[in-house]
């Protein structure tokens, strides 16, 4: 064998193993990306019913239900409504009238089983993606708190002062 084909071969060699490793990261990567959608998105079916994906929007004031760890509560983005379900703990900051976002699947009757329930680290705060959905939705007032963080049409700033006791 000469020292071209040698290299030839280890030039080869080393391409296929380039592409192999490519194909296996492209894979994972597949397997492991999560979209976002509103509940809008959801009622109209553009989602595929096997995928996982996110949702996100105001959780409905009143729509809460709590039975040990098994939660119902209703999520909307001011146009649409989709009722999520969870099993586990809630987030200390979850609450009515708060942005959220939970990632899961969608049933075949339509309600959504969360596997993680993601809440607004403060009340003047708001997922992006909630924020998007909200003024895509038409339903978005323009506005900031007092840390210049988005205010959404609907959402009562909670006070976070201490009480006297």
């Amino acid at each position: 064998m000469t020292r071209k084909k040698r290299r030839l071969y280890f030039v080869i060699l080393g391409l296929l193993g380039l592409g192999v490793g490519t194909a296996l990261v492209l894979t994972a990567f597949q397997d492991n990306i999560v979209f976002f959608r509103s509940p809008t998105d959801v009622a109209e079916g553009k989602i595929n019913p096997t995928q996982r994906f996110r949702v996100g929007g105001l959780v409905e004031e009143g729509s809460v239900v709590k039975d040990g760890e098994n939660v119902s509560f209703a999520v909307t983005d001011m146009t649409n409504t989709l009722h999520i379900k969870y099993v586990g703990l809630l987030p200390d900051l979850f609450r009515e009238g708060q942005g959220i976002i939970a990632e899961g699947k969608i049933e075949n009757d339509g309600t959504f089983v969360a596997s993680e329930v993601l809440a607004k680290h403060d009340e003047k705060y708001m997922p992006r993606e909630v924020a998007d959905a909200l003024k895509k939705s038409g339903r978005w007032q323009e506005g900031t708190g007092k840390d210049g963080a988005p205010v959404a049409q609907g959402v009562k700033p909670v006070s976070t002062a201490p009480t006297s006791e």
